[in-house]
């Protein structure tokens, strides 16, 4: 047992009541035991208001608070978009499907509702009445209609007629222009008119939508705006002269509103001879789903919001009136346009471990030994140096790597390409279902087709969310291979604002492993033994559960059992309910879980001895670490995939273990104890569901100790 992890267990035995008020839970009051779980779309908005509540924290830098603001909107926008509306097509169906928590479609789709209700409302206040002032404090300004001077007026005038006005189409509602298609989360306007138009015909409402190109906050030049940094929503330039685009008739009200629609994708795989044709076709549709959420301003009346309803086919439940702009999603762009650093976070420059610092040359350095990054500390360089380099290697013959989130500018990709036109063997399997980043697979599959590569769409039914890359090298006149494997996605994007572990390593049993996962997808024989790694569909699962009970076997013998996870989501009722067994046969277990969690920690005789406890800080928590003492062997694995269902039996995920043992002492060390011992950003679950902070003010945060001691 290494010293972190000893000290771990002691901290674990102070830590116990943790996350409880009031009395303790006892399992007796969980007769039922469909209590023993929290539904999951109720458990994410948990999450979202922990993501509210760092919008609300005055310790973080007020242009940060309102990033927060804007992601907690934007979470939101595609927990409606997804999850909402299976949901809503479940109630359609009158599904009697009741889940491990004991709630029907019906009851969850009106909780999660109200839960919102009073989650937006929350959100608004917000915004209106502590950042917005607190902004103004900064000579940053909002500036709204009532309080436009003059000059401001002549200004914002000249810029409607020069830069909206040529681009807008305001559509007339009458028998020859029916309501329009409005695209998912766009930005439109209600329009009451009063007269005559150009054919004699008689007012009623129009529909104007605000073009998507255009930002949805106009900065104002310093000497107009009179603050530092001045904007105008783009709403108020369309209300203040909307009357332009519609001469000689009278505007009586412009109401903004915006509907949130179903944007989930149905391609049948198993039918389809081409993936990617037939998704082609299908993502044009995506902006035009039914509609599951209808955001209106609070001055539009009844009669008009009653109207939008009805041409959504929307109940009142699913209408929400909002004090402010209906897009807040749209702000997440105002910090970059003010220069303001000290009311951001201070920037920071990667660092990267020192065999790389001493030995830039990537695959002479993995001959020395593994290799790990710890992002966003450490740099994603050194995955995208190998990648270039096995590119441009004249004794690399191939490569093969998995595609699930790049993005649409990835230098990572652009030397794949130039490896193919390099005459190499490469490989990529390209997942094209991986959710709102098909367009930009699409257009990387292309591509590397283009350039000779071998493209391959994973395996009909399975996403294939593993992270893998190698590369096959030919030294001593022999085939080596070497090996990249993450808990995160090759995105240098979120490389810098994703906690992830990254493995490099040329360990001949690891590698083979991975050349077997890689045949798999490529489709070239039946499922292999595979020496170290867990894979699902097949075998992650049975491990996770036999690495438990093997915890609980220790526990019950009265040895020492110790169990630490860290993950997104916790949701998998087999896992929770082997989880409660071991905390009934004294395994101490540490769960840090960053999104939702069905698990009720803290009832005695079923999870007194589990913590659960998410960190919320700077950089989003997304490494997935499984921390097992096992007999003292303290086996450490790494993973691509939650602890959820579709996880563990529809997705190709790859667990690996750490086995070089300093390198597995830096997990523990990085990826795990500065999170148990979090006293600033960390929140505590109840046995309810709800979460608690209790931050200590000389604490530090596990982000900001990390950022200090590897960047």
């Amino acid at each position: 047992m290494t010293n972190e992890s000893s000290s771990m267990q002691d901290e674990s035995a102070d830590r116990r009541g943790e996350g409880r008020t009031g009395e303790q839970a006892d399992s007796a009051t969980l007769s039922n035991g469909n209590a023993r779980y929290i539904h999951p779309e109720l458990s994410q908005l948990a999450f979202f208001d922990r993501v509210l509540q760092q919008a609300a924290d005055p310790a973080m830098p007020l242009l940060e608070r309102l990033r927060a603001l804007c992601t907690f909107s934007s979470n939101l926008d595609e927990f409606y978009e997804v999850r909402v509306a299976g949901l809503k097509e479940q109630c359609a169906l009158s599904s009697p499907v009741v889940g491990p928590d004991g709630m029907t479609p019906q009851a969850v789709y009106a909780a999660v509702n109200r839960r919102v209700r009073e989650l937006v409302e929350q959100q608004y206040r917000l915004f209106n009445d502590v950042l917005i002032p607190a902004m103004a404090q900064e000579q940053i300004c909002f500036l709204r209609r009532p309080s436009w001077n003059a000059e401001q007026k002549a200004w914002i005038r000249a810029f409607f007629f020069a830069e909206l006005m040529p681009v807008l189409t305001p559509i007339r509602l009458d028998p020859a222009h029916p309501f329009p298609r409005v695209l998912n989360k766009s930005l439109n306007f209600a329009v009451e008119l009063e007269g005559k138009d150009a054919f004699g015909r008689s007012s009623g409402n129009a529909i104007v939508q605000a073009p998507r190109a255009l930002p949805r906050v106009i900065a104002l030049p310093a000497s107009i705006a009179g603050c530092q940094h001045g904007f105008v929503f783009l709403s108020s330039i369309l209300h203040a002269h909307v009357g332009e685009l519609f001469s000689g008739m009278t505007v009586r009200g412009c109401y903004q509103f915006r509907v949130t629609r179903n944007s989930q994708l149905f391609v049948d795989e198993e039918e389809v001879k081409n993936l990617r044709e037939a998704l082609q076709g299908e993502l044009p549709h995506r902006h035009l789903g039914d509609a599951v959420r209808l955001e209106v301003a609070d001055n539009c009346p009844r009669a008009m919001t009653a109207f939008l309803q009805e041409q959504f086919g929307l109940g009142p439940g699913e209408v929400f009136s909002v004090n402010g702009p209906v897009n807040l999603v749209r702000l997440m762009h105002v910090p970059d346009q003010v220069d303001r650093p000290d009311l951001k976070y201070l920037p920071f420059r990667p660092g990267l471990p020192k065999v790389l610092r001493e030995q830039p040359d990537v695959f002479r350095a993995m001959r020395d030994g593994d290799i790990l990054l710890h992002h966003p500390f450490q740099s994603f360089a050194p995955v995208v140096d190998f990648v270039r380099q096995a590119a441009q290697d004249p004794d690399v013959v191939a490569i093969s790597q998995t595609v699930y989130r790049a993005g649409y500018d990835s230098a990572l990709l652009s030397s794949l390409i130039e490896a193919a036109r390099n005459g190499k063997e490469v490989t990529a399997v390209v997942e094209l279902m991986a959710r709102f980043d098909e367009e930009a697979n699409i257009g990387w599959a292309a591509q590397l087709e283009e350039a000779g590569a071998h493209v391959v769409y994973g395996v009909v039914g399975f996403k294939a969310h593993a992270k893998m890359l190698m590369a096959v090298r030919r030294e001593d006149g022999a085939l080596r291979r070497y090996v990249h494997l993450g808990t995160g996605n090759y995105h240098h994007e979120t490389s810098r604002t994703y906690t992830d572990f990254g493995l490099l390593t040329c360990n001949e049993s690891l590698t083979r492993d991975v050349a077997q996962v890689f045949s798999q997808l490529t489709g070239r024989g039946q499922t292999q033994s595979l020496t170290h790694i867990w894979q699902s569909p097949f075998t992650l699962k049975s491990q996770l559960l036999a690495a438990i009970r093997r915890e609980a076997a220790h526990a019950r013998a009265g040895r020492k059992s110790r169990m630490i996870a860290k993950m997104n989501v916790l949701l998998e009722p087999e896992l929770i309910q082997a989880l409660y067994d071991a905390s009934a046969d004294g395994v101490r277990i540490d769960l840090i879980v960053r999104g939702a969690c069905a698990l009720r920690p803290g009832i005695a005789g079923l999870s007194e001895h589990i913590t659960v406890r998410s960190v919320m800080g700077r950089f989003l928590e997304h490494s997935r670490i499984f921390y097992f003492h096992d007999g003292g062997a303290e086996k450490v694995m790494l993973s691509s995939g939650e602890w959820m269902d579709r996880s563990l039996s529809r997705r190709i995920e790859i667990c690996f273990p750490v086995l070089d043992p300093v390198l597995k002492a830096r997990v523990i060390s990085e990826g795990l104890k500065p999170y148990l011992s979090d006293r600033r950003e960390a929140w505590m679950m109840t046995s309810e569901g709800d979460y608690a902070r209790q931050p200590v003010p000389e604490g530090e945060s596990a982000q900001r100790m990390l950022l200090a001691a590897l960047t």
